[in-house]
């Protein structure tokens, strides 16, 4: 399904607006008339980009402040997420959690699950309902590619199995979701930035980035402007997965296949290097399989 943001503008809300991604997501929507929700941990900066948006854009511009890994805040900005003039929602918060497993703190992890799992599901649930009534919407969820690198080790890519695990969530929740709303005025993007110029590696997620500036990372990576083209323009042409640097479109249509041909395993019958061989009772010998 496509979905016009350069259209009818809307209102649409943006979660971790105060920064990179969002807060482009945030310019581009206000510069061509959109209302505006912006969602963000710290109120200095949110407060500071929908000042000069009203001024540079004339956009009506709400701030919610909230820590979506806080239920009560995750709870306010549903509702409002819910209140019958959303059109557009990009859940784009997100921690990173960085680190080898079995050394990063407990609490920290099952932020990482809440902002970048608990959080985009409750707050698409919140959305969409509305949506559909009034004939009219699109959801985006951000991803990483880093959801599709689950058999490399860390080196020049981060420890990261949780984050990556919820990556990989928020791409299966929204292509699945894509297809469910499939035939509805409803749109569902997953968007798959790799490395992107922003301060999303200077912390991993306890607190966010101190200071009023936004800053970027010393790995660099692609322009978030450009990302935010990417996933409007993948939004006007129907697609469901917009990976900004993908040269090869037809790699998201060689993942199905490789789907289609894992889903060949749901059959009754057990795959034959299964039954090859059994340990025997209480020895570690192999007898014959049945």
């Amino acid at each position: 399904m496509a979905f016009d943001p350069y259209g009818i503008p809307g209102t649409a809300v943006v979660t971790g607006a105060s920064s990179g991604i969002g807060a482009e997501y945030a310019r581009r929507l206000a510069g061509h008339g959109w209302r505006l929700v912006l969602v963000a941990r710290r109120a200095g900066r949110l407060e500071d980009l929908a000042a000069r948006l009203r001024a540079g854009t004339g956009s009506r511009v709400e701030t919610l402040t909230a820590d979506l890994g806080r239920e009560e805040d995750l709870a306010r900005v549903a509702g409002r997420v819910a209140g019958g003039d959303v059109d557009l929602l990009v859940n784009n918060a997100g921690v990173n959690g960085y680190g080898p497993f079995a050394e990063v703190d407990p609490g920290l992890l099952a932020r990482v699950v809440a902002v970048n799992t608990l959080a985009p599901t409750v707050l698409a649930r919140a959305a969409v309902p509305g949506m559909l009534e009034r004939g009219r919407g699109a959801v985006v969820n951000v991803a990483s590619m880093l959801a599709f690198a689950g058999s490399l080790p860390p080196g020049a890519l981060p420890h990261r199995a949780v984050y990556g695990g919820t990556k990989g969530y928020v791409v299966t929740f929204s292509r699945t979701l894509a297809a469910e709303l499939a035939g509805t005025p409803v749109a569902v993007q997953v968007l798959c930035p790799g490395l992107t110029a922003t301060e999303f590696h200077l912390a991993r997620g306890e607190e966010p980035v101190a200071g009023e500036e936004e800053l970027v990372h010393d790995e660099g990576g692609m322009p978030p402007g450009d990302v935010v083209t990417a996933s409007l323009a993948a939004l006007r042409s129907g697609e469901t997965v917009c990976v900004p640097g993908l040269v090869e479109a037809d790699a998201v249509e060689r993942l199905r296949t490789a789907e289609l041909a894992l889903r060949t395993g749901t059959g009754p019958s057990l795959a034959p290097r299964y039954t090859a061989v059994e340990p025997g009772p209480g020895s570690g010998a192999p007898r014959a399989g049945r």
